[in-house]
């Protein structure tokens, strides 16, 4: 009954009106508080003193967002004084000073303390400070954490934390300030201790965040595995992912999402080497590439499962679209040819409604085909409305200078939006002439994006 009457509902909360129904069900409710899963919900508007003296000594839940108010300030030191209590703090966009208050009262042992996520204000791009934990926070042990999430938050011990933090399931480091660059060499050595990790993010705020290549490269004389890890997380410089991935093993890997700073050239080598040592990410053979306003991405997935499929994400922050086809480009053209060789599906799209006015009509036929170049096996070759006016004519070069190697086995091209006449169709139907000739034929067909 129980739990009938709170699925579905905000859990830290709805269980107070069963325990109000009669004595006996007062009774049956706080003689199995773990069972039930029974936590005290503290929020910064909430009088926190007085509910714990009324209520029975329950796990507390903290969770708050930003307010800069004294009596939120007040709540919130009132609940962590309770540390032996203490089972999650979420504190989300909490100012510099406020948050650096609180952490000065979190220097004491947190034993219960499952989950910690302390987002920082960050919105003030340009002047805003980030607040930093102190080298006794938490008292430097945090056994029992599960889960731990930093977002503009500085924390020079954060090695030796996560050295205690063996039970660690998931670790997010975001918007890391560069002043508290973290090297690949340090993070690998904190994962080493982290046997039961399943999620990793981890991303920068700056480009600036990467590695010092001219002072030689840490001497790599075996890998550390991570064998729970399924997710990872990345956002920074090319770089500093592949000092990392190569560093580490994941072998049971099943979702990776990369975003790289713009930069002019890209060398990854050891990203696909990284991937070929998964087993869970060999055989994907669905690449989709998605320009969007503000970023372009290549995702490899598999084309027969559409849920909890593995998924390979590698993309290019960036505004300008040229820049988005070249980095794509030499994004793909890293890639070893036999995991590119089992890709049959390949999909150009336009991810924003918004994007096509930021679109550049001077983009050359030969950086298409340079986008185009490493996906020789591709059969079905799906192209949005937005992309069309833009690619087919590239085809239809393509087709018309017998340039062989580039989608020599294609047999169906989808175009969103096919009209009977216009400038795609007519650079469509020249497509289609020209491969029949060469002894390629091509079906054009209209296609719905769902």
């Amino acid at each position: 009954m129980f739990a009938f009457y709170v699925d579905g509902s905000d859990y830290l909360e709805e269980w107070h009106v069963l325990v109000h129904v009669c004595q006996r069900w007062r009774y049956l409710v706080f003689a199995s508080p773990r069972r039930l899963y029974l936590r005290l919900l503290c929020k910064g508007t909430t009088p926190v003193r007085e509910m714990l003296d009324f209520w029975p000594a329950l796990h507390i839940a903290i969770l708050s967002k930003q307010s800069k108010s004294d009596k939120y300030a007040d709540n919130i030191t009132a609940a962590l004084e309770h540390n032996d209590r203490v089972w999650a703090v979420h504190l989300f966009d909490v100012p510099t000073l406020q948050l650096e208050l609180f952490a000065g009262v979190m220097r004491k042992p947190f034993p219960e303390l499952t989950l910690l996520q302390l987002h920082a204000n960050a919105k003030n791009e340009s002047t805003a400070q980030a607040p930093v934990l102190p080298d006794s926070f938490l008292n430097g042990s945090a056994p029992r954490l599960h889960t731990l999430s930093l977002d503009f938050v500085l924390f020079p011990a954060l090695p030796k934390l996560l050295l205690t933090s063996t039970n660690l399931n998931c670790l997010v480091l975001s918007n890391i300030p560069h002043s508290g660059y973290i090297s690949p060499e340090a993070i690998v050595i904190c994962l080493s201790s982290l046997t039961r990790l399943q999620t990793l993010h981890l991303g920068f705020r700056s480009p600036s965040s990467r590695p010092n290549q001219t002072s030689g490269r840490w001497p790599l004389f075996t890998r550390t595995v991570l064998p729970a890890l399924t997710d990872i997380w990345f956002l920074g410089s090319s770089e500093y992912l592949e000092d990392l991935v190569d560093r580490i093993d994941a072998p049971q890997l099943y979702f990776v999402w990369i975003m790289f700073f713009n930069q002019l050239i890209f060398n990854i080598p050891q990203l696909p080497r990284f991937i070929s040592r998964t087993e869970n990410l060999k055989a994907l053979n669905q690449v989709k590439v998605d320009f969007l306003s503000h970023s372009a991405r290549v995702v490899l997935s598999r084309q027969t499962e559409t849920v909890n499929c593995p998924e390979l994400t590698v993309g290019i922050s960036c505004k300008v679209s040229e820049w988005q086809l070249s980095s794509l480009a030499q994004i793909c053209s890293s890639w070893p040819p036999s995991p590119i060789s089992l890709l049959e599906r390949l999909d150009i799209i336009l991810g924003d409604r918004d994007t096509r006015p930021h679109w550049q009509n001077d983009i050359e036929n030969t950086q298409w085909l340079e986008l185009l170049h490493p996906f020789p096996s591709v059969k079905n070759l799906y192209v949005s409305e937005g992309l069309a006016l833009y690619v087919v004519p590239a085809l239809q070069e393509i087709a018309r200078e017998r340039v062989t190697e580039v989608l020599s086995v294609l047999q169906g091209l989808f175009l969103e939006g096919l009209q009977p006449s216009g400038p795609v169709h007519d650079a469509a139907e020249h497509f289609v002439a020209t491969r029949q000739l060469s002894g390629h034929p091509v079906a054009v067909r209209r296609w719905e994006r769902g």
